[in-house]
């Protein structure tokens, strides 16, 4: 399988590479766009002040330039928090999609948003600041209109970014079980 794995607005960390590496393991072809050219950030608002400054439409280039020469593949779109919201959107905006797969974030979705029984897995923290529950409700349903077969998993008491060791959120046994179904999936594609 095919993946563009988006980093979060910590930037791309060692915890992102690890995953890309975690993924190439288990076979599959990983690619991790920079779409801070380099930046990373200790604190979320470092993160998100420096995400602000960029603008929400050059990340969005920024992304869509590095999928592009590989997109005709079919990719399976992935992401950590903000680039979950990042591969959510290329996602839905790309017919070859084979498949969707969020860690901890989702994003708004297009009134027009259309896709063929898309494959999507979302692993969220429960709760999360970030992904509230009428949130993630709403967001659900609105997938399930948008034509995406979509797949929930919540971990109570884990922290928002609970796959990254090197964050104050990380739950080793959150972060393992999450990975254990994420390769699962991806399997399946």
């Amino acid at each position: 399988m095919d993946i563009m794995l988006f980093h979060s607005t910590y930037g791309l960390r060692p915890a992102v590479r690890d995953a890309a590496d975690r993924l190439r393991a288990a076979g599959h072809d990983v690619w991790t766009p920079d779409l801070f050219e380099g930046r990373t950030f200790e604190t979320v608002e470092e993160g998100m002040a420096f995400q602000d400054e960029i603008g929400k439409d050059e990340l969005l280039k920024r992304a869509v330039l590095a999928a592009a020469p590989y997109s005709e593949r079919g990719l399976v779109y992935a992401g950590f928090s903000l680039g979950a919201a990042t591969a959510q959107t290329l996602a839905l905006g790309d017919q070859k999609a084979r498949g969707l797969l969020l860690l901890h974030g989702t994003s708004d979705i297009a009134e027009t948003a259309s896709v063929d029984e898309l494959p999507v897995q979302l692993h969220v923290a429960e709760p999360d600041p970030f992904e509230p529950d009428d949130w993630l409700t709403a967001w659900y349903l609105r997938m399930g209109r948008a034509g995406a077969e979509v797949e929930v998993y919540r971990y109570a008491g884990a922290g928002h970014l609970y796959t990254d060791p090197g964050l104050p959120d990380y739950d080793k046994e959150a972060a393992e079980a999450t990975w254990r179904v994420a390769l699962g999936f991806l399997d399946s594609l």
